[in-house]
């Protein structure tokens, strides 16, 4: 059995530690109401997407803590209707102060399988401490993940934290993508990049712990300004997309994904390889969130294709 698979198939319900961020510091006091993790405020989840008897792809295994909550899957995908979707939600609504989760995800050999969210992940107003996330995913041999969760929406005074670790074969992919608005755009007179701190990272090994990328970004909006030219400039609203697959699959799709800019409906798209052939790293830059999210769409159908030979089919008006 692969080491990465090993530490999620056994471990017990970890808790959450984001001491040895610095940039996190400054955000320490416990919240007067609910202590740092107290019940309710300490989310776990851990999805194991395994083959039954008969060759389908099935969620073999559930496990959670309040407030997260996985649905059942669900086979709606048209193109793909051996694929099981799933669809994470919360109970207690936004996160604040002092919330720490973890989401464990493993997709055993050859399974397969789609997640998202049910709504976007709002962070609430933040006065004490901090939001953190930790997020591992693992793709054992031929196995194959898309993540497209809704985009976070970070309040006024937000501090928000996230980790996530791909571990993944050399045989496997998986698409994961996340979207940041700059805040709550239309309350009152708008939230443009008023929160305190953003801070996320994600990297990608080998089941064997093997690394071969890290990425982080950490946004500070009253130390740099996002809107200034070289970082957002006139755009609004940031995705961030990794794709981990293999190299001469890689190869495919980065030669049918073109660099854009679209002056005129303000939406621009980049593309890069990844070190040690980890894959592609895939950017989008928008002002309006349903132009953003087609774009990702229409990226996530070009690895599909390239990986499962069937494109992605049409979003649900109601999505």
């Amino acid at each position: 059995m692969d080491h990465a698979a090993d530490r999620l198939k056994t471990a017990s319900v970890p808790e959450v530690d984001f001491s040895g961020a610095y940039e996190m510091r400054p955000y320490l006091r416990e919240p007067d109401a609910m202590y740092v993790g107290a019940p309710g405020k300490h989310g776990y989840l851990k999805l194991r997407f395994a083959l039954d008897g008969d060759g389908k792809s099935i969620l073999r295994e559930i496990d959670r803590r309040v407030p997260l909550i996985a649905q059942h899957e669900l086979y709606f995908d048209k193109e793909m209707p051996e694929m099981p979707c799933l669809y994470i939600l919360s109970s207690g609504g936004p996160n604040v102060d002092g919330d720490r989760y973890q989401q464990d995800i493993i997709v055993e050999k050859d399974a397969f399988g789609w997640i998202s969210t049910g709504a976007a992940t709002k962070l609430a107003e933040m006065k004490y401490n901090y939001s953190g996330m930790i997020q591992n995913i693992v793709l054992e041999e031929g196995a194959y993940l898309e993540f497209m969760p809704e985009p976070v929406i970070p309040c006024r005074h937000t501090r928000f934290i996230c980790d996530t670790r791909l571990s993944v074969h050399p045989s496997a992919t998986v698409f994961y993508s996340e979207i940041y608005m700059p805040g709550r755009k239309y309350y009152g007179e708008g939230e443009m990049f008023e929160y305190d701190l953003l801070s996320v990272c994600s990297h990608g090994e080998r089941l064997d712990g093997t690394q071969l990328f890290r990425e982080k970004f950490v946004i500070d909006p009253a130390q740099s300004d996002p809107c200034q030219l070289g970082i957002m400039g006139g755009f609004e609203i940031f995705a961030n997309v990794i794709v981990m697959t293999p190299a001469e699959t890689a190869e495919k799709i980065n030669a049918a994904t073109p660099a854009t800019l679209d002056r005129k409906n303000r939406i621009a798209t980049g593309i890069t390889t990844l070190p040690n052939d980890a894959g592609l790293l895939y950017k989008v830059l928008g002002c309006d969130t349903a132009a953003v999210r087609k774009k990702i769409r229409e990226f996530c159908s070009c690895v599909r294709m390239a990986v499962k030979g069937k494109p992605l089919p049409e979003e649900f008006p109601w999505r």
